[in-house]
């Protein structure tokens, strides 16, 4: 049985805090409307936000990312001293880069990966060991800044070349700095200041130390080398993509058109050839583990006696992922244990080394919902650590484990026990009898992330709820804060007290689907709601597998701008409403795998069943409900434009409208090949079905997408152009799947929706 904190006495109290602040400002200030213009101006209306944070190994700093006070995305170093409470600039990004720097190809595409394209200034950074240095990398250059220490100049510049450094990191026993330059890895000897050149065949198709498309954009695996315990080795993924399909594609821009040659992996065809290879930093001697062949390099970690190699090994049909124990020197495999599933396995980031017990923690959601398990280093169970009918679930499926104290017996995790729309901080002893006996640490009701200290007796804890922005607090394990990074409260002085007087709740309930489960919808009324009137109402979609939309934090959590955006509807006289569908995230496979080998058809059924609901409430008008979304949001869309009359308007962004088309990692694990599943191909694709559209459709699409393809769109406007039917369009030169983040493209693609839907509904 889960345990109960305190903190469900004060629930009332922390879910009121947005309406009452609301209410007292509304007295005190004109209220603002909130408009698409200021969602993208600075100062940033979601306040003090924190990027990246990370605790020093020392315990004393709290670093972090912060963006510029007239430019939210041009973001430098900042540091929190535990010790005497008072943040400072560590290091200013315009100090070494322009606001308008010029990325390398590789590194504008791993941050597209990343989700981080708009982004500039400093995106990443990394501790050494000790703490002593951070790892920064600015511009395509590397540079240490030293903590802790009164210097002059506490900078030191690593590299300085035409070419760009990308994925940086400190040996673990930060005697070097390792990254990729020109498709080759490197490393530098901090001591002595000499660089070494470490792979030399990089070029054309083949890249060494660099995740491949597939694993950064559909795996979660954005790494492509890992050092040894110790300094002495590296292992690295050695990338041949000659086997993978080259398509020539149309890269629109404002300045003119250029063909981009990409080798784009679509369903059914061939992946990159992926070799894992170690090489001995003594004698530069290389060494090729033959232990990839056609399956996928899920997962490469390092056994802690430098020795072995754990590998975890996904089949091509991502049905059975075996983890590998392989012998860096001889290359000998022994597989530890295989698991295995009917329809697909996802994958994460849990694999924790216990050196001292000589066990792991693993991750499975064999009984349905992802839980830990204890291991002996030979892979045999111990004991399942957590069980219920909930999941271990950190910021994205990918990572749950938060840490382990090995002195008291405890592992740290994130999970969803508490309520599927919440997210909290638990913690089990590895020594438990019962599963289900976990301890809940976070208090707040809503949406938690967390760190532990480096002493274990406590933990960073970043909140949110939807009545309350992110806060940043060091607290006790108990749950008293010990200091307060940033409040972030919504009083005077919060970049959105102008628009606390319009801002309108969101309610959250539930439905069921056909087969009894349950859905979580979240419901956001037009601002000065008039008994009596019907309004329209605009369903915000994603829909897909792996993500969670309907959640207890502020204004969408990780998507701020699309929050703020469903206030600006509503504030223009929207009802807003969002319902995470069966197929969707978080939830266990029995909620997630109804979509299996059909895609966009239980989905649509139970947003469908959503509209149904709405129909019901006396302030909706029924005859005006529109729908919009953006990737999988825009292909469900689509399909429920042309699988219902109930919408009739409808805005589908960066859409996939047939799924042969699309990568093979991501279509394959849902749909399998097109060579093996003809019908669900051809069932899941919108093309064929484009003369069955009602309602009027906005199509949106970035004109230099590399992910989604921008000839899924030009296939279905085609196909709506020879069937007579009327639809608009806007396109975006330069624009990449992530266009609604970039602040000119994302300012004009906001107004142009908001226009539609005045427009239309």
């Amino acid at each position: 049985m889960t345990k109960r904190s305190s903190a469900t006495c004060r629930k009332t109290v922390v879910r009121v805090g947005l309406a009452s602040i609301a209410l007292g400002f509304a007295a005190a200030i004109a209220a603002e409307p909130l408009t698409v213009e200021r969602i993208f101006a600075a100062p940033d209306l979601a306040g003090q936000r924190l990027r990246s944070p990370q605790i020093s190994p020392d315990g004393r700093y709290v670093v972090f990312l912060q963006g510029k006070s007239n430019n939210a995305d041009q973001l430098d170093l900042w540091g929190f001293d535990l010790r005497s409470g008072d943040s400072r600039m560590l290091v200013d990004a315009n100090a070494f880069a322009s606001d308008n720097e010029r990325l390398s190809a590789e590194e504008e595409s791993r941050r597209e990966r990343l989700r981080i394209a708009t982004l500039r200034g400093i995106v990443d950074y990394e501790f050494s060991f000790d703490g002593r240095f951070l790892l920064v990398p600015i511009a395509g250059d590397l540079y240490l800044y030293e903590l802790g220490r009164k210097l002059a100049n506490p900078v030191r510049r690593l590299t300085h070349t035409e070419s760009y450094e990308t994925d940086a990191h400190f040996s673990p026993r930060a005697r070097y700095v390792s990254f990729v330059r020109d498709q080759n890895l490197w490393c530098i000897d901090l001591r002595s200041g000499v660089e070494r050149r470490l792979t030399t065949d990089g070029g054309g198709d083949i890249s060494n130390g660099t995740a491949e498309f597939i694993a950064q954009e559909e795996m979660g695996r954005t790494n492509g080398y890992w050092w040894s315990p110790d300094d002495r080795q590296l292992a690295y993924a050695r990338v041949d993509e000659s086997p993978v399909a080259e398509i020539e594609r149309f890269q629109i821009e404002g300045s003119g058109v250029r063909i981009v040659k990409q080798r784009y992996p679509a369903a059914g065809g061939a992946n990159a050839k992926v070799e894992l290879r170690v090489v001995n930093l003594a004698d530069q001697q290389h060494r090729t583990l033959h232990v990839v062949g056609d399956a996928y390099l899920a997962r490469v970690d390092w056994f802690p006696d430098n020795a072995h190699l754990a590998v975890q090994r996904q089949s091509r049909n991502q049905q059975r992922l075996e983890l590998l124990k392989v012998d860096a020197n001889s290359a000998a495999t022994t597989t530890l244990f295989a698991e295995s599933s009917d329809t697909w396995l996802n994958l994460n980031d849990d694999l924790r080394f216990i050196p001292q017990r000589q066990q792991f923690v693993w991750a499975s959601s064999r009984t349905g919902y992802k839980h830990l398990y204890l291991y002996d280093f030979d892979g045999r169970l111990i004991r399942p650590l957590t069980a219920g009918n909930w999941m271990v679930v950190g910021n994205g499926d990918e990572k749950g484990v938060v840490g382990l104290d090995v002195k008291r017996g405890f592992v740290y995790f994130m999970a969803n026990a508490h309520s599927p729309l919440e997210r909290h901080l638990y913690r089990v002893q590895l020594d438990n009898s019962d599963p289900s006996s976990i301890q809940r640490l976070s208090l707040e009701p809503g949406w938690h992330d967390a760190m532990l200290l480096p002493s274990k007796d406590g933990y960073l804890d970043i909140w949110s709820s939807s009545r309350h922005p992110s806060s940043v607090t060091i607290r006790s394990l108990n749950g008293a804060a010990r200091h307060h990074v940033t409040r972030n409260e919504l009083n005077a002085s919060h970049p959105y007290k102008p628009y606390l007087a319009n801002h309108s709740s969101e309610e959250f309930g539930s439905l069921r689907a056909d087969d009894g489960q349950t859905l979580h919808y979240r419901l956001i009324k037009p601002s000065n709601i008039q008994d009596g009137k019907r309004y329209p109402v605009v369903i915000d979609v994603y829909g897909g597998p792996g993500v969670q939309y309907v959640q207890d934090s502020f204004m969408g959590g990780s998507r701020p701008t699309q929050g703020l955006f469903r206030q600006v509807l509503a504030q223009n006289g929207f009802v807003v409403f969002s319902l995470d569908n069966r197929g969707t995230g978080m939830r266990g496979t029995h909620f997630e795998q109804p979509v299996y080998k059909r895609l966009g058809s239980v989905e649509v059924q139970d947003q469908l069943r959503g509209v149904e609901f709405l129909r019901s409430l006396p302030f909706v008008d029924s005859q005006r409900i529109g729908i919009m979304g953006w990737s999988y949001g825009g292909y469900m869309t689509l399909m429920a434009m042309t699988q219902s009359n109930a919408f009739k308007a409808g805005m589908a962004g960066a859409p996939v409208t047939d799924w042969a088309l699309y990568d093979t990692h991501y279509t394959e694990r849902f749909l399998g090949t097109p060579q093996n599943n003809a019908g669900g191909f051809r069932e899941s694709n919108v093309v064929p079905n484009a003369a069955h559209l009602q309602g009027r459709l906005l199509l949106v699409h970035g004109m230099a997408d590399d992910n989604v393809l921008f000839m899924h769109s030009t296939q279905l406007m085609q196909a709506l152009q020879q069937r007579g039917i009327t639809f608009d369009l806007m396109a975006y030169p330069g624009g990449k799947h992530g266009l609604p983040r970039d602040p000119s493209m994302g300012r004009h693609h906001y107004q142009r929706v908001l226009e539609f839907f005045r427009e239309r509904l």
